[in-house]
């Protein structure tokens, strides 16, 4: 900490912005986990001396109220344990989210926007910045696609783990008849990398569409092709940015995701476990989903990679989804030291 200080009062740091930018949100990050720890060891300590207290004078209620604020500070501690692992390469990154919707029309272009705001909620509940970089309405209601960027310390690292098919079970507010349906949306989860990562991309691997941007934007984006679409020929991968008036702009910014989900790509490829995990979701639908939603007729949200359930399934879908990240994160890294013991065993 004190050698990211000296840094930052370096009279010349601001002359390479980039640069300064990164170091200040480092700073600020670490700043952030020394206060988290400070308060862990205050909420001991507090815990501590209340338990001793009313052991002492035989007050069962100050007791119980102390057994309360350890359990607490456990559960925090072991939140904290789980993120200071967040250590792959990318994992301290900014984010880009994908949601795209299956097959099922109206009703899984609706649960794709519900997925939106489940992660819009979750990232505000978190101090992260959320920018919509690309939207495709549904035709009727909801979302066909739509990207957004997740700014800040460890979003990537806590967001990667949501790759995949999301399933939900309502009873369908677009069904006359008020059946149960089952719908399905994909979750696609990248690192924003800088400059320092060189990835190479080629002009003739590239096809370059501009079209007009849809949804919110004002006259502006009705009238003109700004919207951009770049697909990477070798890769299949498919990028889009529409959030700016400008085509340059929005071009530069698709390079930048497109930059990134080949690196996110590399990443892959070095797992043997995370190339398992691609295979699976090349289907949005039956089989392939990571995480089922049931709202009717009953409520209940459940993990099938990790087991972990939650009851209040709303409470989910408003942004409570720590206890799937941590299950996650924590499967990934006893799936990783598996894979190191095994290593070394051979």
């Amino acid at each position: 900490m004190e050698e990211v200080n000296a840094l930052s009062e370096d009279p010349t740091l601001w002359n390479d912005a980039e640069a300064a930018q990164k170091l200040m949100r480092e700073r600020s990050a670490l700043e952030d986990s020394i206060a988290g720890y400070r308060k862990l060891e205050q909420g001991l300590e507090d815990a501590l001396t209340l338990l001793e207290l009313g052991e002492a004078e035989g007050d069962e209620e100050s007791v119980r109220e102390a057994e309360a604020q350890l359990a607490e500070v456990r559960i925090a501690a072991e939140k904290r344990q789980l993120e200071s692992l967040l250590s792959g390469e990318a994992d301290a990154n900014d984010a880009y989210l994908e949601v795209n919707a299956g097959a099922g029309g109206t009703e899984a272009q609706d649960w794709a926007e519900m997925l939106l705001r489940m992660y819009t909620r979750w990232a505000g509940d978190h101090g992260y910045k959320v920018q919509l970089i690309e939207e495709s309405p549904g035709e009727e209601a909801g979302l066909k696609s739509a990207t957004v960027q997740i700014t800040g310390h460890n979003a990537y690292g806590w967001l990667k783990a949501e790759a995949g098919v999301h399933r939900l079970v309502r009873i369908s507010p677009f069904d006359s008849q008020a059946r149960r349906h089952t719908s399905f949306s994909s979750v696609w989860v990248y690192p924003v990398i800088d400059d320092a990562i060189e990835i190479e991309i080629l002009d003739k691997d590239l096809r370059i569409d501009t079209y007009r941007a849809s949804g919110a934007g004002g006259q502006h984006v009705n009238r003109t092709d700004s919207a951009v679409r770049i697909t990477h020929l070798p890769t299949g991968i498919v990028v889009q940015c529409q959030n700016d008036r400008s085509q340059h702009k929005n071009r530069a910014t698709a390079m930048n995701m497109l930059k990134a989900r080949l690196y996110e790509h590399e990443l892959r490829q070095r797992e043997a476990v995370a190339a398992a995990e691609e295979a699976e979701k090349t289907d949005i639908g039956w089989g392939h989903q990571i995480r089922s939603y049931v709202l009717q007729p009953y409520q209940m949200v459940k993990d099938l990679r990790t087991g972990v359930e939650k009851g209040n399934a709303q409470g989910v879908l408003d942004g409570d989804i720590d206890d799937f990240l941590q299950a996650s994160l924590a499967m990934r890294l006893d799936r990783g030291a598996q894979r190191h013991q095994a290593a070394d065993a051979d």
